[in-house]
């Protein structure tokens, strides 16, 4: 391969009898030889004499081979045309085999010859011979030609010109006609060469030489259609050029602030380089590939093919260069559970803990403020919430009525219906388990068929370093990077018009800008890549862009880890996004990707934001420990959030602010410190079948105004600068308008069909001044009320909900709300059931029944329509008014609790409550029956009440009315149950 290498002789010192023939049978036996003597005499031999040996039998083939870390290692630093196998990325880490290294650097050598074989067939046999016999021309002091000029002038095909110690300046163009093979003799910088160089020729090669470009022109080298090969080079200060269908090998070279120019090629390999310092872009590939190939393509296509992959086999799923010294040692790529951090659950409500002096068994409630009842039962295994079970007495249980309290609905299994508890491990279920890079292409052909694609430039393990650009692709060019590092850039890659990019394996930090920028229909596959500590996002999608983002690890980002706005589109799925200052994923002016099956956590701001009319399918990723909310949507941000898992998030779970809309559908928001999902008013979302469980503060809150948080709570809404250089961009003059089916428009905030369970505070808070629908909701066991409506301007309906076993009341309205609380079920709620003072409260066809306060309590100036509703306490009134109140109570079924409590509480005098057609049933003792039966006592007749307000009391005794203007009259309809009727109780 190399002259040191090949032409030195045999070492004399070794018997002739040592080197067996080809054709001899000797083998290793027992009494031969120990084989660590025979590796010493094989340690003295050269190339051709390793390569004979080897053929002589399976026994010196194997010993050979063993030579691998002692002979071969020092054949292949001790080569002038190679340098270390893994230079410049990772020079002090040995290659798996030194043998293999040095093999495919040999067959990589060649290449520029292989043309010789396809001209054998069509050139006279005197052409062949003659390159078989090529020369070798010397150039330098004291040798056959002083300057490089003149040995072209002289060499014939396939001749070797050698450049001997010195500086040589070309003082006009040199043009190759004829293919030549130029190397520098000693060691690499001591031949430099000025010069600008055209090939006209099918093929050449330059080995060992320092370029520098010539004082009238910045090109060094520039080729339109033939093949060039560069080994072991040095590039300063100029440029390269490469124009399809020509090609060009390069491995083991150095260009400082040296641009490579690549148009229409369609096939450039550059291989174990180093680009430093550029003032622009490092490598520029430009233009479709072209149609026209040279005959160097399918050698290099072959050659591409047999060297080894960096893509991922099954044992061997881990990056190829990572410094994660900064990384979360503790998450692995293959994460298949998460472990609770900290000493406490954040829904460890302050109410939960007995207060000092009380008795832990006392059953009895206390009032609080507005005449709210709260129970001090200890705390049972849901929560401490349910009134039934171990602390009922007897008596209670034969007052009980029938119902049925829907607890919560599980969606990710078990591990997610219990409390946090510090140190333990939740498994996750399979869907969000993240996928490694192998099993990703295994399962996704196309993906597959990208990362084994070579077209255009591949740029495999080199070293893009302290200057301006890495890669340019652009005008439909194509370009494979794998294995590279890029370090303190300004950028890594730039991806744009309509141009596509392979990404595997490499290694992104430290930029000044964004590491991957792919805009105007920029696309490819971006697999596998550790991308951290770069001033902007680690990936910049914008401009109808549409990249695969596959299996990366994104983090530790002084701005976001990947943006997608301006139109942008991508498929975001299966990587770590964690650690980053900005939101892990920012989406944004009509900015459109699905992003799917990842990890995106212990973020400093959100983990995923979508802002100014983004949009994107969010599905099955897990969000956690970001220190903002989960996802963040507001300012038309539209997305569909479903499926995913948003938990131990150190601010709220879900954030929908100022006109944010959008579908949050399926997803599990657990253990989150503040809110479940926090909502503003202003905005639109339909928040439906999502498992809002053991959050610090509210499951579900909507908010009017900015409060005293701000405008964005916990930080939310922090602008990126999303310019390419810095300069405001106005992106809605390129935004489209299109339509998509998956987010159905809706005109009224609406919370639908979610369980929202054993949060700190309210199930539900709403402090709105826009209307709102809560409907067939689950919201059980929360640490104060079940529904909290301080404030409601318009009208908030709340139907068909299940409301049970909450620290508090079950629903609480404020003054000056709307309300309409239609077909819910609030059953065992510590507190009273419904809770109001809003002045047009309406409450209907509700089943109100077993909670230790009263069913029903009317508050003074409230305004409430009470119709239609099955209402029962055990402990106290079916419905308590207090103080001066406007209230029409009809056509209700209202149960007496405990015998020795009413049905019916008010203050006298109060002429605006109105009672039609109610039934009350009392309990009452029977002794034909051996015990209970309930009397039903029909109160009001219409047409009486229609003159006028009636004054109303109800029975105290069984039942019996204390009413002087009430006529009784019995009769038996039904065994067990007696009937009183009158015109007015």
């Amino acid at each position: 391969m190399c002259g040191h290498c090949c032409s030195t002789p045999l070492l004399d010192q070794v018997p002739a009898s040592l080197i067996p023939c080809l054709d001899s049978k000797v083998t290793m036996e027992a009494g031969g030889l120990p084989l660590e003597l025979w590796r010493m005499i094989l340690a003295y031999l050269h190339l051709p004499d390793l390569g004979r040996c080897s053929l002589v039998c399976r026994a010196w083939y194997e010993l050979i081979l063993s030579l691998d870390s002692t002979r071969w290692r020092q054949l292949c630093l001790d080569c002038i045309e190679c340098r270390h196998p893994n230079w410049p990325n990772q020079p002090n880490v040995e290659p798996e085999s030194w043998r293999e290294a040095f093999k495919q650097h040999y067959l990589a050598s060649k290449t520029w010859t292989k043309n010789a074989l396809d001209l054998e067939s069509s050139i006279c046999f005197s052409l062949f011979r003659r390159r078989r016999e090529r020369r070798t021309l010397s150039v330098g002091p004291g040798h056959e030609f002083d300057s490089l000029g003149s040995a072209l002038a002289m060499a014939s095909l396939y001749d070797r010109i050698v450049l001997f110690p010195g500086v040589y300046e070309e003082q006009g163009e040199i043009i190759l006609k004829v293919p030549v093979e130029i190397v520098g003799h000693g060691k690499l910088g001591e031949v430099a060469l000025l010069a600008s160089i055209d090939q006209h020729c099918s093929t050449t090669r330059l080995c060992n030489l320092v370029f520098m470009p010539a004082w009238f022109s910045p090109f060094m080298f520039k080729t339109t259609s033939g093949h060039v090969q560069f080994d072991n080079c040095n590039f300063e200060n100029g440029h390269i050029q490469i124009h399809g269908p020509g090609t060009c090998q390069v491995k083991f070279c150095t260009f400082k602030n040296t641009h490579v120019f690549l148009h229409n090629v369609p096939l450039c390999v550059l291989e174990n380089c180093e680009f430093v310092g550029s003032e622009n872009n490092s490598v520029t590939v430009e233009g479709h590939p072209s149609a026209d190939k040279n005959w160097a393509y399918k050698y290099l296509l072959g050659l591409i093919k047999s060297s080894p992959s960096v893509l991922p086999t099954e044992n061997s799923d881990s990056l190829m260069s990572l410094d994660l010294e900064s990384r979360d040692q503790a998450w692995s790529p293959r994460t298949c559970d998460i472990v609770i951090e900290g000493s406490q659950s954040p829904t460890s409500p302050t109410s939960s803990s007995p207060k000092p002096g009380s008795k832990a068994g006392s059953q009895e409630a206390e009032v609080g403020s507005d005449g709210e009842r709260v129970a001090q039962t200890p705390d049972s295994s849901d929560g401490g919430l349910s009134p039934s079970g171990e602390d009922e007495d007897e008596d209670q249980l034969m007052y009980r009525l029938s119902y049925q309290v829907q607890g919560p609905r599980p969606v990710l299994g078990g591990s997610f219906l219990g409390p946090p508890l510090p140190g333990a491990s939740i498994q996750l279920p399979s869907c969000l388990v993240l996928n490694s890079l192998q099993q990703e292409l295994q399962k996704d052909k196309e993906a597959m068929a990208l990362a084994s694609s070579v077209q255009g430039c591949l740029i495999r393990k080199c070293l893009f370093r302290d200057g301006k650009g890495g890669v340019f692709v652009c005008s439909y060019g194509r370009a494979k990077m794998e294995g590279n590092i890029f370090r303190n850039l300004t950028y890594a890659v730039r991806c744009i018009h309509n141009s596509k990019i392979v990404m595997l394996r490499n290694d992104i930090h430290r930029c000044r800008a964004s590491g991957i920028f792919l805009r105007l229909e920029g696309g490819g596959l971006i697999a596998g890549n550790n991308i951290y500590h770069n001033a902007e996002a680690g990936v910049d999608i914008r401009k109808k862009s549409d990249p695969l983002i596959l299996c990366n690890q994104i983090h530790h980002g002084l701005r976001s880890g990947i943006v997608v706005l301006g139109n942008g589109k991508g498929i975001i799925r299966s990587n770590q996004i964690f650690s980053n200052k900005e939101a892990g994923i920012y989406i944004l002016y009509h900015g459109n990707p699905i992003v799917s099956g990842n990890h995106i956590f212990k973020g400093r701001a959100a983990g995923i934001a979508v802002n100014e009319n983004g949009k994107g399918l969010i599905t099955e990723n897990v969000i956690r420990e970001n220190q903002w909310g989960g996802v963040d949507i507001r300012r038309g941000g539209v997305p569909v959030l479903r499926s995913n898992l948003i938990c131990f998030g150190y601010s709220d779970g879900v954030v929908v602010g100022e006109e944010g809309k959008g579908l949050i559908e399926g997803n599990t928001i657990y253990a989150n410190k503040g809110c479940g999902v926090w909502m503003m008013s202003s905005s639109l979302p339909h928040v439906t079948s999502n498992h809002v469980s053991y959050n610090g503060l509210y499951g579900v809150a909507m908010f009017s105004q900015k409060d005293g948080s701000g405008e964005f709570p916990g930080g939310h809404g922090a602008q990126e600068n999303f310019s390419e250089d810095g300069d405001a961009i106005l992106w809605e003059t390129e935004l489209e308008k299109d339509d998509d089916p998956l987010r159905r428009p809706i005109t009224i905030a609406l919370v639908e069909s979610n369980s929202i369970n054993h949060n700190g505070a309210s199930g539900l808070y709403v402090q709105s001044s826009e209307a709102l629908h809560i409907i067939t909701n689950v919201i059980h066991a929360n640490g104060d009320r079940g529904i909290t409506v301080a404030q409601s301007s318009q009208l908030t309906r709340v139907a068909n909900n299940s409301i049970s076993c909450n620290r508090q009341s079950g629903v609480k309205v404020e003054a000056q709300c709307k309300v309409e609380l239609r077909g819910n079920g609030i059953y065992d709620n510590r507190g009273h059931g419904i809770i109001t003072k809003g002045d047009s409260t309406i409450v209907i066809e509700n089943d109100i029944i077993g909670n230790r306060g009263s069913g029903l309590q009317l508050l003074p100036r409230s305004d409430t329509k009470v119709i239609k509703n099955r209402i029962h306490s055990f402990r106290a009134y079916g419905i308590a008014v207090r103080g001066r109140t406007k209230a029409l109570v009809q056509e209700n079924i209202i149960f007496q609790g405990k015998t020795n409590k009413t049905i019916f509480q008010q203050v006298s005098n109060n002429h605006e409550c109105i009672m039609k057609n109610n039934k009350f049933l009392v309990f009452k003792k029977n002794s034909t029956l051996g015990g209970l039966s309930l009397a039903l006592v029909y109160a009001g007749v219409p047409g009486q009440l229609d003159a006028g307000p009636a004054l109303l009391t109800f029975p105290r005794h069984h039942g019996r009315t204390q009413n002087p203007r009430t006529t009784l009259s019995s009769s038996r309809f039904q065994e067990g149950i007696e009937v009183l009727s009158g015109d007015a109780c």
